[in-house]
């Protein structure tokens, strides 16, 4: 008798980390084990690989995925017992891992229906096991949500249940299986999945000790997490070349890097100093010569952003695409990547003057100070646009702005303040001074650049960290604490982003067809 082929009668089970080809996948499967519960989204999925690859795990059988689970590092320590799944995931998007942190934190688990007498579960709580022994983290945290209460719910409280299920007289689908696999209750959390009506919002918070973990700290707390801020009221005055105009923003982000400084920040369409040195045309026909500019401007900053070792929110510049022109803020971060930001709303007199064309694409930047957005002056003026940024995890919103006389300046700051308030978010606001007197549309300038924070006891009185002299040619400098931001979060005098009435209200982005 032949040898037979035993690969014909193979079926490889792997256990891996996601990777973004899974997406689709994983949020197939997950409608699949929650129909009654949102799903994961795309931008949610691409920032847990982005923050947190080897905590987003999945186990494949023959090409499909059959299970996946997500985690990520937090100090359980500064979080409440009585927290929800929306607070430890940060709505979604862990942007509050920390790789400093001591417990690793599940915060999903899921299985194929048709495979759940496999024990994929098990291996996915073993993978997330040899990653807390490998990371030396000491312990993993589960909020587990208990399915069978709601069966029992008008015989017994959750805590009877939970004994009931510990003393093996009932059977939980999710707590038995998180006891057999070594987790130890450490108590009921209320109000833990507001969609999960099989377990009326409860959840039992469990704990597996990692009993191989070595202390290496003996700091459990972050005192702060400081980003410098460099904000520069550019002086709008006639140059004669580019390379003229090249050499003043360099000296700024020198003067930012001297302090060592994590964003050195530029105004709104100062680029448009540059039509000072060319001949006059109409201000849409002046336009369209500006842009041929845009290459130059881009590979000056990055260079200025690697250089000088900072990020730089480049002010914003008009750009042709496709025969439209953009008013884009770009994002130089200075280990030589770059992103842009589309201005959404356009002025009156922008599409009087200029024609310009609005963006579609609300943005979130990953940078190495955390996730920051960036809303081009008549943005932040409308308040949706900044919940969105700070629901996908911004904690700094900055807004390069212009404008040629104080009411319009006061528009911006009032609103960049209320944004501030309204989020619990630094804002910063960078404004062109000056006179151009012989560009059209852009002759006088009005502007006093500030940086600003939430009110409360723990940020400067006015909500004011610092801010220019108005209308003079000058730079500030503050320091924002990330760490001080979500302490205020969470225990603040008052509390406005926990505190939302999402029974009565929501904001939702749209995507639009391309």
């Amino acid at each position: 008798m032949p040898d037979l082929d035993l690969s014909k009668f193979e079926k490889v089970v792997t256990v891996r980390t996601i990777q973004r080809k899974d997406f689709e996948a994983i949020i197939n499967l997950q409608k699949l084990c929650f129909p009654n519960m949102d799903p994961w989204t795309i931008p949610e999925l691409e920032s847990h690989l982005n923050i947190f690859p080897e905590g987003q795990i999945c186990v494949e059988l023959e090409d499909t995925i059959i299970g996946s689970s997500s985690s990520l590092i937090i100090n359980f320590d500064e979080y409440n017992d009585q927290h929800s799944w929306a607070e430890i995931t940060d709505n979604g998007y862990i942007t509050n891992h920390n790789p400093e942190g001591h417990n690793l934190y599940g915060i999903e688990v899921m299985v194929h229906p048709d495979y759940r007498n496999m024990k994929i579960g098990k291996r996915l709580y073993q993978a997330r096991q040899e990653l807390a022994e490998k990371l030396n983290l000491k312990s993993i945290i589960i909020g587990g949500r208990i399915p069978g209460y709601a069966q029992y719910a008008d015989k017994m409280t959750p805590r009877e249940y939970v004994k009931e299920v510990i003393s093996l007289n009932l059977y939980d689908p999710i707590l038995t299986f998180q006891l057999s696999s070594g987790f130890v209750l450490k108590r009921i959390i209320k109000k833990y999945l507001p969609d999960d009506r099989a377990s009326l919002q409860y959840a039992t918070l469990m704990e597996w000790n990692n009993i191989e973990y070595q202390s290496n700290s003996k700091h459990h707390f972050k005192t702060a997490y400081p980003v410098r801020i460099c904000v520069i009221q550019y002086m709008m005055k006639k140059i004669n070349s580019f390379e003229e105009f090249a050499h003043q923003c360099e000296y700024y982000v020198d003067v930012a890097s001297n302090y060592k400084s994590d964003f050195v920040v530029f105004p709104e369409i100062f680029t448009t100093q540059l039509l000072s040195f060319m001949d006059q045309d109409t201000p849409s026909l002046s336009v369209r010569k500006l842009t041929t500019f845009t290459e130059q401007y881009i590979e000056i900053f990055t260079h200025f952003a690697v250089r000088y070792n900072v990020n730089i929110i480049g002010g914003s510049h008009f750009v042709e695409e496709d025969g439209k022109i953009y008013n884009i803020s770009y994002l130089f971060r200075r280990d030589g990547t770059i992103e842009k930001q589309y201005k959404l709303h356009i002025t009156p007199n922008e599409q009087q003057w200029w024609g310009i064309s609005t963006g579609d694409q609300i943005n979130v930047f990953e940078t190495d100070c955390g996730k920051i957005a960036i809303l081009i002056c008549y943005d932040v003026e409308f308040p949706e646009l900044a919940r969105i940024v700070t629901e996908k995890g911004a904690n700094i919103i900055f807004t390069p702005f212009c404008t040629d006389e104080r009411q319009g300046y006061m528009r911006v700051r009032y609103c960049a303040q209320a944004r501030a308030v309204e989020n619990q978010v630094y804002t910063v606001i960078a404004g062109t001074v000056g006179n151009l007197t012989h560009v059209e549309n852009m002759d006088i300038q009005y502007a006093q650049s500030a940086i600003f924070t939430p009110s409360d006891f723990s940020f400067p009185r006015d909500g004011i960290m610092a801010e220019c002299t108005p209308n003079l040619e000058m730079v500030i400098v503050g320091d924002l604490d990330l760490e001080l931001l979500k302490r205020s979060r969470k225990s603040g005098t008052v509390t406005l982003l926990k505190n939302r009435r999402h029974d009565l209200y929501e904001i939702k982005e749209r995507k639009l067809k391309t």
